[in-house]
């Protein structure tokens, strides 16, 4: 098994490493489960989701990853929804929606 860096998933995310953002990537390393075996993967959906104008970021209001649907049209939203939902199957990974919004928290592995 890998493990990314922190320095490198920030990268990836967009982010401009600092020790802040080192620390709460940190905290949502701790609060999510199985997080070193399914960041690559996350990562990836990252990726996949660009096209769609949709991402993955850290949450301001709680320490997780969350999943952010921006869509412009309502092809790429249901694009992006398409991927966000593969990813959950395949990888078996929990997903908690936010109320009223298209944004996702990654929990994890699913129990």
């Amino acid at each position: 098994m890998t493990i990314i860096n922190t320095d490198a998933v920030l990268t990836k995310l967009g982010y401009v490493p600092s020790d802040t953002l080192r620390k709460q990537l940190e905290r949502i390393r701790d609060n999510t489960k199985d997080y070193d075996k399914i960041i690559k993967h996350v990562l990836d959906l990252h990726d996949a989701l660009q096209v769609d104008k949709s991402y993955i970021a850290m949450s301001n209001s709680n320490d997780h990853l969350k999943i952010k649907v921006e869509a412009l049209t309502p092809e790429m939203k249901e694009d992006a929804l398409e991927k966000i939902e593969r990813f959950k199957e395949k990888f078996k990974v929990a997903l908690e929606k936010v109320d009223g919004k298209d944004t996702y928290y990654i929990k994890g592995f699913a129990a």
